[in-house]
């Protein structure tokens, strides 16, 4: 039996080689995404390394205890410690550093390169060589006075800056000007990765990131032979007590490797659904071509069963050959995964976020992976066939053709209606849901599967009402028409098997669209309208406020007719932090459209304020209740009244208070972090654009946005679902491609005979060749329409989520997505037809008939 399935492999490879193509994708999305992990995790621990290469020791403030004064935190680290540090044993040389962080304006105005944690600023402090061995000059000079600076090569390149450009910048505050005298290198990860580095003069860094005169850091580097950690407890013992610290480089290195770690797990996301969705589609096409395999090989069965072969020994025959499919799938996979890993970094990078290239890791998960995921699946897809191989009777050798099932079974049809029950069941009960919580997002989920599960199970019984339907298309190519929707319903399971994977694709991807469409339509409305004012200023976090006078230069500027000033800060409440705006009651409904469900937006004021609808749901509030809670750098909860309850609004955020209320507890004490204006006639311009950024000095921290880019941006959060959609899209593509051509060129196998007979009969070569295109295009718009209609019910089932959390949610349907749906999926059987169509075509009409 052994040499029976090395015989079949090797006799059916042309066949089995669309099989190996569609489990190596799964493979190679699963591999891949490993070997990119781990290779982009060992990058980043290796530029982290080279960042701390120097770096033995690191002394750091401690924060000070709570009261204390705001400069004691850095008032300890001096000259006079950096000289009594550098006389301890072991320690080869001493760098101070002040650093802080700093955003930047490109030479068109614009912010650049603007990324949490990335626009880092530091001190230009020269060693005893005159030079900052951290970041080397490549052109010009150092810093020398507060009007200088110097930027790395990314950040001159990315802004477009030369020496002796003026640049207009901001570190929490006010705009600054200063000239670049100087563009320096820098192995700093977090730079390299798209952020910026600017770099000061000593005094000008310690005044503006510590106090004058003290740093925020001093590193330390070792002479040979000298063990960090024994370094750090010298250091140590010469630091004041309770006001620094001392941190190994290694530790630092291995603190910023678990950050990368977790970075890293992010971006496995996506391809990993792609490599699930990939191996599920695949094992369709598995099961379909080991069962046309089994039924080709009936009688070539029957005779073995007929010498003594057990049914047990058949099993194991079949699934040795799916086994050796496997390895070879899993192999061509994990090759094909290692250019996947090497692509990734540049596919997943942006102008903001570049990921770093090193040589590719290859551990043993991912092999281990690939060989698992890859025979495993074909195992067990091939497990079913296999059954029905060793059932082969050893009368069956005495018949001369094989009776192809009818796809017809009581018992298919009652489990097929059963989960169609259960997964219609578990969708419908979601349409009463108010929220999007955990419980229900699962039992959407568990729906929508149970729900494709069961179209995939009565395929076989739905395949002849539907594709009669479509008959009367085809029917309109005459007599090829004709054979070519017999040919689709000679075999129902077939015709089934091969449609699900196109069933499977388009079910996703029409679900998503339709979902990715409605959330995004609706998020548009919820953004237009809680909004009146024309454009929004703003900082984009609670810890950086606009300057006073900025306020007054905007409501001053030419065009605009009213100028709402609000305060951001953090509401705790219920467990949770969420966020409130501080908004002057008398004014807010110029530039914000509020809809009260009860109370009223003036009755805000001292212990008072007003929630949005999810969170009076989620806390059990209402109008009139009494909750305890915490603005901003409040210490202790304090019992606030609620005035009012609104619908949902972004603009508003969470909850609502008097602005002097929520100026008194911010984070930055008596600060604005927004300003709404509203321009005379609604004007959206360039210039009115420039006379705003003008206003507020053109500071590089501040958001100046109209309200069409408000929309677009609120609708930006749909753009990963939308990869994913074209993602899943493209997976479904291929795999369906492969399934199709191989039914087709088995069929076509199949019929030699008969399609022998009709050339004989008078019908030439392009009647056959659109015979088998049309007879791919039936089977393709039998599972398009299948996943159409699951993919509409799903996505009006699950809608219900989104409509109980979104005042504005309504199902609006994506036409052009489901057309362009409908149009590759027909496409896909036309082209898969093209090889066995001119194979079928090729065929002698004599020696068709001939054969046996």
């Amino acid at each position: 039996m052994l040499r029976t399935a090395l015989r079949n492999v090797l006799a059916h490879k042309a066949r089995l080689v669309m099989t190996v193509l569609a489990v190596c994708l799964g493979v190679a999305f699963v591999s891949g995404t490993l070997v990119f992990a781990d290779s982009t995790a060992a990058a980043y621990r290796a530029a982290a390394s080279k960042d701390f290469a120097d770096t033995a020791v690191t002394v750091t403030p401690k924060d000070p205890v709570p009261g204390a004064a705001a400069n004691q935190r850095t008032g300890v680290l001096d000259d006079a410690l950096a000289r009594r540090l550098a006389g301890v044993p072991g320690v080869a040389a001493v760098h101070p550093s002040a650093d802080g962080s700093a955003t930047l304006n490109a030479a068109d105005g614009t912010p650049l390169r603007v990324r949490t944690g990335a626009n880092l600023a530091a001190a230009y402090v020269p060693g005893k060589d005159g030079k900052d061995s951290r970041s080397p000059l490549i052109k010009g000079h150092a810093p020398a006075h507060s009007e200088e600076i110097a930027v790395d090569t990314g950040t001159a390149a990315a802004g477009h800056f030369r020496i002796g450009d003026t640049i207009t910048l901001a570190t929490d505050g006010p705009v600054m000007t200063k000239r670049l005298v100087g563009i320096v290198s820098t192995k700093d990860t977090r730079v390299t990765a798209g952020g910026t580095l600017t770099l000061f003069d000593k005094a000008t860094a310690q005044r503006l990131f510590a106090t004058p005169g003290h740093y925020t850091g001093i590193d330390l580097s070792a002479t040979p032979g000298t063990d960090p950690s024994d370094l750090a407890q010298r250091v140590t013992a010469m630091l004041p007590a309770h006001q620094a610290e001392a941190t190994t480089g290694t530790a630092q290195a291995d603190q910023q490797a678990r950050y990368v770690n977790v970075l890293t797990r992010g971006y496995e996301k996506i391809p990993m659904v792609f490599a699930g969705v990939s191996l599920f589609i695949g094992s369709f096409l598995i099961i379909n071509t080991f069962t046309m395999l089994v039924t080709r090989r009936t009688r070539e069965i029957a005779l073995l069963r007929a010498i003594g072969a057990t049914r047990r020994q058949v099993v194991r025959s079949v699934l040795l050959e799916a086994l050796l499919v496997g390895l070879a799938a899993s192999a061509a996979g994990f090759l094909l995964g290692l250019g996947i890993a090497a692509a990734l970094p540049d596919v997943l990078s942006s102008e903001t976020d570049t990921l770093p290239h090193g040589p590719l890791v290859i551990g043993p998960r991912p092999v281990v992976a690939a060989l698992a995921v890859g025979v495993a699946v074909t195992v067990l897809a091939a497990w079913l066939p296999s059954r029905r191989a060793a059932r082969i009777a050893p009368v069956e050798a005495m018949r001369t053709a094989h009776q192809p099932p009818t796809g017809r079974s009581r018992g298919r049809a009652l489990a097929g209606l059963a989960l169609l029950v259960l997964g219609t069941g578990l969708l419908i009960s979601l349409t009463g849901a108010k929220d999007a919580s955990e419980a229900n997002l699962r039992s959407a989920m568990l729906g929508c599967a149970v729900l494709v599960v069961a179209l995939i199970v009565l395929a076989p019984l739905l395949a002849r009402p539907v594709i009669r339907l479509t008959g009367r298309l085809t029917r309109r190519f005459g007599i090829t028409g004709h054979l070519a929707q017999q040919n689709a319903l000679r075999d129902p399971r077939r015709t089934a098997a091969t449609a699900a994977t196109l069933l499977v694709s388009t079910a996703l991807v029409t679900g998503l669209a339709v979902l990715g469409n409605s959330t995004g339509q609706a998020l548009d409305r919820q953004a237009a309208a809680g909004l009146s004012a024309d454009y929004v200023i703003s900082t984009g976090d609670t810890m950086t406020g606009i300057a006073p006078d900025a306020v007054r230069r905007v409501a001053d500027t030419s065009g605009v007719r009213t100028a709402n000033a609000v305060t951001d800060s953090t509401l705790v409440i219920g467990g949770s932090v969420r966020n409130i705006s501080g908004i002057d009651p008398g004014t807010v409904n110029d530039v914000m459209q509020l809809a009260f469900v009860s109370g009223s937006v003036k009755d805000l004021g001292p212990g008072r304020i007003a929630v949005s609808s999810s969170l009076a749901r989620e806390n059990g509030l209402s109008t009139g209740s009494r909750v305890n809670t915490r603005i901003g750098r409040q210490q202790d909860f304090t019992k606030y009244t609620v005035v009012g309850v609104y619908q949902d609004n972004p603009v508003a955020h969470d909850a609502l208070g008097a602005r002097s209320e929520v100026q008194r507890n911010a984070f930055l004490p008596h600060s604005v972090q927004r300003i709404l204006v509203r321009t005379d006639g609604g004007a959206i311009s360039a210039a009115t654009e420039g006379r705003l950024r003008t206003a507020v000095g053109n500071n590089p921290l501040l958001k100046v946005q109209d309200r069409p880019a408000l929309v677009r941006e609120t609708a930006g959060t749909m753009s990963n679902l939308l990869t994913l959609m074209y993602g899943l899209l493209a997976i479904g593509v291929v795999i369906s491609s492969l399934g199709i051509v191989n039914t087709l060129a088995m069929s076509v196998a199949e019929r030699t005979r008969e399609i022998g007979a009709l050339r004989a009969l008078g019908m030439d070569r392009a009647g056959i060749r659109r015979m088998i295109r049309l007879e791919a295009v039936t089977v393709a718009a039998f599972g398009t329409l299948l996943g159409l209609a699951g993919g509409l019910f799903g996505a009006w089932a699950v809608g219900a989520l989104a409509n109980g959390a979104m005042e504005h949610y309504s199902l609006a349907l994506p036409w052009g997505t489901l057309l362009l749906v409908c149009l590759v999926s027909l496409t896909i059987g036309a082209v898969a037809a093209a090889v066995p169509a001119r194979r079928a075509a090729a065929l002698s009409p004599l020696e068709a008939v001939a054969e046996t």
